[in-house]
């Protein structure tokens, strides 16, 4: 005795689509189906089996191709091309994963030996008179940072941005809701230099806002959104940041601190 449920069987799509004959493949109420499924699922998962060896020596060259193209790229054209827009020569900059994107009149002093992933951003705002952006020697700026410069931003020598770090020198936006949806710029009260001092640390995420010192030597604690001065070697996190230790400071870095005062 045939029940209901088996009484219409589901035949194949009349009309073409894929997207249509995916989902009947998908649903497997019919033997075709079922075949057509089992096949598409063992396609998808075959493979040539591995000679480790000559495998593994494939791999190899893969890497060193790859990354001997990608030198050659960096050196012959991402570098030349980016260095062409900065005010310094920047001798010995390393730039890896492409070139940075500049938007918008920013000027920028890049130091001696700075690393930076050309996953990262530079803009300069619309409405200052001459934005500037200084990159202290052998200081690094990792993936996907993001630094706004309202009127001024210093990063100092041996400084270190790790991935998706933003310094929001201006917030793009004015407070005011009416304002803001006739599309006009934010006001000059908004904005503020940003300084960071030489080695400090901000780790990954970290969000620095207008106005904001960090001092010589400080570590930021990933996620922390900076909203007013922190003194030089302490740790800090949260949002806002807070300062939850002082750190060790070693010998050099006094005799340098000293020699600085």
């Amino acid at each position: 005795m045939f029940s209901a449920r088996n009484s219409v069987m589901p035949t194949p799509p009349s009309a073409f689509s894929a997207n249509t004959l995916r989902a009947w493949v998908k649903a497997r109420q019919t033997p075709s189906a079922r075949m057509l499924y089992a096949l598409a699922t063992g396609v998808r998962g075959a493979r040539m089996p591995v000679v480790r060896p000559l495998h593994r020596a494939l791999y190899a060259a893969h890497i060193g191709s790859r990354g001997f193209i990608a030198d050659i790229v960096r050196i012959l054209w991402w570098t030349p091309l980016f260095v062409s827009r900065l005010q310094t020569s920047a001798p010995g900059l390393y730039l890896y994963g492409g070139m940075p994107q500049v938007l918008g009149p920013l000027a920028i002093h890049v130091g001696r030996g700075a690393r930076i992933c050309g996953k990262t951003t530079f803009v300069g705002r619309a409405g200052s008179a001459a934005p500037l952006l200084e990159i202290g020697d052998n200081t690094d700026i990792g993936w996907q940072c993001s630094i706004s410069v309202g009127t001024r931003v210093v990063i100092g020598a041996n400084a270190r941005l790790a991935g998706r770090c933003m310094l929001a020198g201006f917030p793009g936006h004015p407070i005011d809701p009416v304002a803001r949806a006739a599309g006009l710029p934010d006001r000059a009260d908004q904005i503020g230099d940003i300084i960071i001092e030489p080695d400090v640390w901000l780790a990954t995420g970290v969000m620095v806002m207008p106005g904001v010192r960090i001092g010589r030597g400080t570590i930021v604690a990933a996620g922390s959104v900076v909203t007013h001065d922190l003194p030089a070697m302490v740790l800090a996190a949260g949002a806002p940041a807070r300062i939850i230790r002082d750190l060790c400071v070693s010998e050099s870095l006094v005799r340098s601190l000293d020699i600085a005062a």
